[in-house]
């Protein structure tokens, strides 16, 4: 390089720091502090470097050539678009790429790194995603989504400072969820689509669908037609009640994985089956059945339950019949989910002889296993003697949880007591149950899986999952009051580690979720233990 052209490039780059340098001025954008962003769930470590990063029109999303990383890009361009209304172009052309750029980049694979985990290193002129995968890249994308102000820096020019500085962060644990109960009330899949966006806002990973139940049926198997039909077409109260296709239901399943949510279907077993008997009495466990298999379906559909009363109804567990239709129904439903694992409920099997109660379960997770899955109960299938493969799901006895440890079982935690989102929050909620007290807000954060039940260790706990069930709530708009804000404390304990969840700085960062709430049209119940007035004006 000559002396001239070695000279006009220093001034030209010389002259390019000086306007950057500028930007922040000219613009009159705020000063940042990114270790005070307002993130749910709060991020492993931050580091902020006060400074801003101009998201404009000129900006620009460059990613990996393979499917996923492109498509990651295209999400968060969409998410953009959405909350700014810029026009955000994915991998564009070298030559016409000449603004700042969100790079996701594709690090090499070390096993020692969880799949979720990234880092995102913001600067003035770009921001980085370092990740191993396109669920890493996903995970920070949310991340970015929040750091997205609501309100432009600069209207005139449609501008919007992110604060730079690295964040550092991976899951506290691998299993981040919450549970729907479609089978006491039914949801469509738009609802539970939106229920799925949420979600994966605040990096939550599984959804549990609680499909089955006494009041309904909620899945199309093909080969028990009647299943939906009959126990399809009604729920608590009397409605309607409704069902997913195969279609429907696969649908659910893609949209989910397009968000980094896996399914987990439950198919409640022996007890809660009234719905199914129903349909087919020939799987009914009452001594004195008042249906035959040939008797009409408006006197099966009379005979269907619309109460709230639980522990009534079994299958019977001696019937060879109910083993073809346990293994017709998992092999369906394994067939239409890719995710690992199978719930088949095991709760409250009041009328089923508990050694038959065993024997059963011990047959279903052979059935299970055998269509390549991985079985679920509520704590009450620690009491038989299944391998130590099958997961247990905490909800309310201590005692099966720590049972379940000493058979070395990976456990799921949903104390009632914290994060059952179906109770209500004090004595003037609107909806709710209140069988086992209030769950204030604070009360489902306030909490700590790793060490809520004393002698397990956190290496035993898969993760914590907050189930809604539905027997009070009828409306998307119900749920909403019940399920928000609750959930959103419960994503942070899933993902953040025990010492960055503090009650007093969560509920600071909770009020400014508020315009997201917002925008999302969510009906969120306005608890008093949180200074909803104190949102920022951003």
């Amino acid at each position: 390089m000559n002396k001239t052209v070695y000279l006009k490039f220093s001034f030209v780059f010389l002259l390019g720091l000086f306007i950057y340098s500028c930007y922040n001025e000219y613009y009159d954008l705020p000063p940042t502090n990114l270790e005070k962003e307002n993130l749910i769930p709060k991020p492993l470590s931050i580091l902020a470097t006060n400074s801003s990063f101009i998201l404009d029109e000129n900006t620009s999303i460059i990613t990996p050539d393979e499917e996923v990383f492109i498509s990651a890009g295209n999400f968060l361009s969409k998410k953009i678009k959405d909350k700014t209304q810029l026009e955000i172009e994915v991998n564009l052309e070298e030559s016409k790429n000449k603004g700042r750029k969100i790079i996701i980049n594709k690090v090499d694979k070390n096993t020692a790194v969880d799949d979720e985990s990234y880092e995102l290193t913001i600067s003035k002129n770009s921001i980085i995603i370092n990740t191993q995968t396109a669920e890493g890249a996903f995970r920070a994308i949310q991340t970015i989504r929040q750091l997205i102000p609501y309100k432009s820096d600069s209207p005139k020019n449609n501008l919007w400072a992110i604060p730079t500085g690295t964040i550092i962060d991976k899951p506290n644990f691998e299993y981040r969820g919450s549970m729907l109960d479609v089978a006491r009330h039914f949801f469509d899949v738009e609802d539970v689509k939106k229920y799925i966006d949420i979600m994966a806002y605040y990096k939550m990973n599984v959804l549990h669908l609680h499909l089955t139940d006494d009041q309904g049926w909620r899945i199309e198997i093909k080969s028990w037609p009647e299943l939906t039909k009959i126990g399809g077409s009604t729920e608590v109260g009397g409605g309607k009640g409704g069902f997913y296709t195969q279609e429907q239901y696969k649908e659910i399943v893609a949209y989910a994985a397009q968000n980094y949510i896996t399914i987990i279907p439950e198919i409640d077993m022996p007890g809660h089956t009234h719905a199914a008997s129903t349909s087919y009495p020939i799987l009914n466990g009452k001594e004195a059945a008042t249906l035959l298999s040939s008797d009409s379906q408006s006197d099966k559909k009379a005979a269907l339950y619309t109460g709230m009363k639980v522990g009534f109804s079994t299958f019977d567990t001696n019937k060879e019949e109910v083993y073809g239709f346990v293994d017709d129904v998992i092999r369906e439903l394994s067939a239409l989910t890719p995710g690992k694992y199978i719930h088949i409920g095991g709760d409250e099997s009041k009328v089923t002889k508990q050694d038959d109660y065993a024997c059963f379960l011990g047959r279903v997770e052979k059935i299970v296993a055998k269509y390549g899955k991985t079985m679920i109960g509520w704590d009450e299938v620690a009491k038989a003697n299944l391998s130590t493969n099958t997961i247990v799901q905490f909800w309310y006895d201590k005692e099966n949880a720590k049972l379940a440890s000493s058979k070395k079982m990976k456990l799921i935690l949903s104390p009632a007591k914290r994060i059952y989102l179906d109770i209500k929050y004090d004595s003037l909620s609107k909806y709710g149950n209140r069988w086992i007290g209030y769950t204030p807000v604070d009360s489902s954060y306030n909490w700590s899986p790793e060490k809520y039940i004393d002698g397990i260790s956190k290496d035993q706990i898969l993760g914590v999952e907050a189930p809604l069930w539905s027997e009070t709530v009828s409306e998307i708009s119900e749920l909403e009051y019940l399920a928000f804000p609750r959930l959103i404390g419960v994503a942070e304990l899933g993902w953040s580690v025990e010492e960055n969840r503090n009650w007093e700085n969560y509920k600071e960062r909770l009020v400014n979720q508020t315009p997201y709430l917002n925008k999302m049209k969510i009906n969120y119940f306005p608890s008093k233990r949180v200074d909803w007035k104190k949102i920022k004006a951003k």
